[in-house]
């Protein structure tokens, strides 16, 4: 997958799975819903709110980042997607991690989750109230997704 950019329409095939798993979960559409396909992957991009995404890989590796999810993580896309998502946190709250992401698994999706993740500078920040969800094509299951608008630098 390459950078969100005007040549390819701000990845908006994933954009749309994003806000359609979103929607379809929720009963909403994702803050950035607005105009035209292009324009909502568009201001998805450009939000400012973070929304990550991550693939079924048996290691599940980032696959989407917005501009401001990479800045906090202090990383550019290339490194981005080839991170594991494990990796965003510390290992003393992977097994948090994995408890929240089994609970998605089977639930869809869940709101209000609160954790601490760590940026490539080593920087510490809890995230609050970020909703993490099931992305699911018209196919099949292809991952899991969070969106949040509020963190906290530790």
């Amino acid at each position: 997958m390459k950078y969100p950019t005007e040549d390819n329409r701000f990845q908006l095939e994933h954009a749309n799975m994003l806000n359609s798993s979103y929607r379809r979960l929720l009963g909403k559409n994702l803050p950035a819903d607005i105009g035209s396909d292009e324009e909502f992957a568009r201001a998805l991009f450009h939000a400012p709110f973070a929304v990550v995404s991550h693939n079924t890989a048996a290691e599940p590796i980032f696959n989407y980042a917005n501009l401001t999810a990479l800045q906090l993580f202090a990383m550019d896309w290339d490194e981005f997607t080839q991170l594991p998502s494990r990796l965003s946190a510390e290992p003393i709250n992977q097994s948090e991690r994995q408890r929240l992401l089994a609970e998605v698994t089977a639930k869809g999706y869940i709101s209000n989750y609160q954790g601490v993740r760590i940026a490539k500078t080593g920087q510490r920040f809890l995230i609050k109230n970020a909703v993490v969800w099931n992305l699911v094509d018209d196919i099949a299951y292809q991952g899991q997704a969070a969106c949040f608008a509020e963190w906290e630098f530790l």
